[in-house]
This record gives C-alpha cells, structure tokens and sequence, in this order.
C-alpha cells in the first residue's frame, strides 16, 4: 500500500498541482471568511464547503466544472437552511437527512454534475450536525458558504487553471439499464437503506455523534457499483479509520487545539487527501480522520473517547453499507465487471477501426482519443474486478482467473497504444495487409462480445515477406496487430466461463 501510494505514476504531476492548489484554495477561503470576522464554526464551514468545491467537481471541461461549482451554492444553502431548521426536531430532522441520503446518489445517473451536487448536499447536511448548527446561525453561514465557494473559484479557474492545458478527458457513463435496473437507482435504495440503518444505530452508540455513521454510509457507497467493490471499500475505510487515529493519537491530541500548529497540520491533511486519493481510498480516509481530530481539537473536544467512539461509529456504518448491498436489490460483481469489460472491448474495436482510416489516409481519423477512453474504462475495469482480487479473498481461482483477464486487457491496451503510435508517423502508408489485420481485429471484438468463435490467426508478424512491406512502418503495425489478435483469442476463454465459475456470481 505504500508503495502504491508514494511510488505511483503522476503524469504531468497532476496530483501534484491537484493537492497543492487545494491547499492554496482553501486556505484562501479560510482566510477571506476570517476577514469577514467569522466565528471558528463559520471559518470551519467554509473550509469545508471549498475543499468540497475543489474536490468533488470533475465534469470533462473547465467550462463545465465552472457551471457546476456556480451551482453548489444552490444546492447546499436550502439543505443547510433545513438542517438548521430542524436541529430541535430529531425525527424530522432524521428523515431529511435519508432523502437527502437518497436524492444524492439517485443525481449520480445525470453523470459527474449529479454526482457533485449530490455530495455537496449531503456534506452541506452533514455539516450542519458535526457544528450544531442553528438557524441563529444561518446568516454567517451562508456569506461563509458563498465566499469560500467564491475564493476556491478563483483559485481553480483563475489564479492556476492547469486543466485548460490538458486534453480533454473521457468520461465513461456508467452501465445503462431502466428501472430497478439501473444501478444508480439500486444504489440509491441501497444508501438509504443503509444510511438508516447506521442513524438509529449510531444514535443508539451516542446521540450527539452519530452523524459519523450516516457519513461513513454515505462515502463507502462513493463511486462504487457492485456489491463487491462496496464491501471492498468499507474495509479500506474502517482500517483507514483505525490508522487516522493512531495518527490522532500521536498527532492531533498533543497539539490541543493550538491554530497555528492546527492550521499547518490541517494543510498537510488537505494536501494528502487529494494527493493519495486517485491511488489509495485507505490512504485518503486516514488523512480525513486525522483533520476531523485536528477540527475538533479547534473546538475543544477532542480526546481518545471521542476518537474510540469515532471508530466505533464508522463501524456501524460500513456495517449498513454491507448489510444494504448484501440484503438490498444487490449488484453482483460479476454483472457490473462484464458490463464494463464488454465496453473496454468495444472500444478496443473502435480504436483498431479508427487507426485502419488512418493508415489508409484519411485525413479525418484521429484514434488518440479512443486511445484516452480505453485507459478511462480499463481502469474502471481495474475498479470493479478489486474484489476478486482482493488479498482477503479466500476464492483462489477467481483470484486467479480476474488477474487474467486483467492481464490480457492490458496486453490489449499496450498493443493499442503502439498500433496508434505507428500509425502517427507521417511515413506510414497504406498497405492491404494492415487493413486486412485491422479488420480481423475488429471482426474478433465481434465474435467475443456477441458469442461467436474467437481464435487467432495463424499467419506470424515475423515472416520474411515482409520484407516485400512497401512501407518500413508496416511490420511494426503489424506486429501490434498480431499480439492484439492473441490477447483476444486468450480472453474468449476466461470470458466465457459460465455462472457459477472464478470470474461469475461473485
């Protein structure tokens, strides 16, 4: 996990720029809320409404990521408005707090914007519980909401905009499907379901606290999709817990509530939440508890019952999260994994149809992009096959076979990425043989997604006619061709192994 963590590649030191100019945007808001002359309990939901604003919004364009950011404000004033409202009225207050559970994971199917409202609306009402907020208080906090959101803006969109110098990145939808069907819809019940279950709970473990379990609910169901990838989560986020206060322990509750020394580490907290967040959810969450530590610190609260009773909280909510997905219209693994596979490979068709127009001379094709899909749902793939290849999984065969499979898509990719890199070069030229492969190709992504027989072709990239190839570019084609032919053939296999085997049922 360290390794994962500290030793992961950063193209273009995205993460980099991604975590240090979330500190720079909410420290900008934390201060401008501080010269407004906010309260601590304005300063903190300011800070939180920016780190929200800069985390959570990730539409494919800088113009689209700008139009959302406007609407958070929309979304989490009339929630916060709400929970202020209700704070003396318990069951009301219990029950909006489950549909507003509900409403954000149902706005998931309207794509990355209904995901980022959504979030900011549950946090918004989340908030409001971990400072008690009251409606006295609602005037501080909405400027706090409105400035920090504001400054946090300005930050991404004008003072350090590095997006605008970046390709654009494909976004795959999730699986389709109507109804019940749809895993946003399930998932929706699902949350809610489990969201329940961890309120009366966790009231049951503290009335003034239990707010932790819903919260621990709501983010285990976070970019997830199947029962498997949600029970996977719960565990990374219950030991990310049990490590963030060992952190707290030796770090937060020395510092007792000091600000300087609060706000320099609360920047490192920020700083590793974003950094570790693409690589590590185990990571990311041990940095998250160690900054709640140091909040409540700032508030005076903390000590080591209030971070036991942290864990036991979190407990009780990756225990909903299991029990909803396990009892609850559940997802199988196997069903959203083939789902995801089957686009992969599809886009592997649409990668060797495009890079044939291409070395056949049309000017219009372009397979770069394709290319940029196919790493997107391969690491999707990654995502929904974690489960079965989890450490913890005692089903050695599906173990197995999941890793596979994983293997052969990346032989695929890796192929793709050099047929595409040929076909770039200005000397490559038409020649019959690489549209006859290229077909071939395409006509084995057919075969393998609808049933048909997949087998590799006999004929070898390395044989000396080649050297008749009107162009030198042609054997390497070729070559990348060949190899994707045979990851193609191999996956049929794995693939097609009915219900009830390593990679179905799971």
């Amino acid at each position: 996990m360290l390794k994962r963590v500290f030793m992961a590649p950063d193209p273009g030191r995205t993460r980099l720029r991604f975590a240090t100019r979330a500190v720079l945007g909410i420290a900008l808001a934390v201060a401008v809320c501080g010269l407004a002359g906010h309260s601590l309990t304005g300063a903190v939901t300011g800070g939180l409404a920016a780190l929200l604003a800069l985390f959570t919004v990730t539409d494919a364009t800088v113009r689209g990521q700008a139009v959302t950011t406007a609407l958070l404000p929309a979304v989490g004033l009339p929630v916060l408005t709400a929970a202020a409202g209700l704070h003396d009225h318990p069951v009301a207050r219990d029950l909006t707090f489950l549909a507003v559970v509900g409403a954000g994971v149902y706005a998931r199917r309207w794509g990355p914007r209904g995901h980022s409202l959504g979030v900011f609306a549950f946090m918004t009402f989340f908030v409001a519980q971990f400072l008690h907020a009251t409606t006295a208080q609602l005037p501080e906090l909405y400027v706090a909401v409105l400035l920090s959101v504001l400054a946090a803006a300005g930050v991404r969109f004008g003072l350090w905009c590095y997006e605008r110098r970046l390709p654009q990145p494909a976004v795959p939808a999730p699986p389709g499907g109507t109804g019940l069907a749809r895993v946003t819809t399930r998932q929706a019940v699902q949350a809610t379901a489990g969201a329940g279950f961890a309120l009366v709970v966790g009231q049951l473990v503290s009335g003034q606290r239990w707010y932790w379990a819903v919260g621990a609910t709501w983010w285990i169901f976070v970019n997830t999709a199947s029962r498997g990838e949600t029970l996977v989560r719960g565990f990374r986020r219950l030991l990310g817990t049990v490590i963030g206060i060992a952190f707290g322990l030796l770090v937060a509750l020395p510092v007792h509530g000091d600000p300087a020394v609060t706000a320099l580490l609360a920047a490192a907290c920020v700083f590793g939440i974003f950094y570790t967040a693409a690589v590590s959810y185990t990571w990311m969450m041990l940095w998250v508890t160690l900054l709640a530590g140091l909040l409540y610190g700032l508030l005076g609260v903390l000590g080591p019952g209030l971070l036991a009773l942290r864990l036991a909280e979190t407990g009780v909510g990756a225990l909903g999260a299991a029990l909803a997905v396990i009892l609850v219209l559940p997802v199988t693994t196997h069903s959203v994994t083939d789902a995801w596979i089957q686009r992969a490979l599809r886009c592997v068709h649409d990668c060797a149809a495009e890079t044939a127009r291409r070395l056949a001379g049309a000017a219009d094709a372009d397979p770069a992009p394709r290319v940029a899909e196919l790493e997107q749902l391969l690491a999707r793939v990654r995502l929904s096959v974690a489960p079965l290849v989890h450490p913890l999984n005692p089903m050695l065969g599906r173990k197995q076979r999941a890793r596979h499979v994983l293997a052969l898509l990346d032989d695929c990719a890796r192929e793709i990425r050099g047929l595409v890199s040929v076909a770039a070069d200005p000397e490559a030229s038409h020649d019959a043989r690489l549209a006859a492969a290229c077909w071939r190709v395409q006509a084995a992504v057919e075969a393998l997604t609808e049933g048909g027989d997949v087998s590799a072709l006999a004929e070898d990239p390395t044989a000396t006619d080649w050297k008749h190839s009107p162009s030198r570019m042609s054997p390497a084609a070729l070559a990348h061709l060949h190899g994707l032919e045979r990851a193609l053939a191999e996956l049929a296999r794995p693939l097609r192994t009915p219900s009830g085997s390593p990679l179905a049922g799971a």
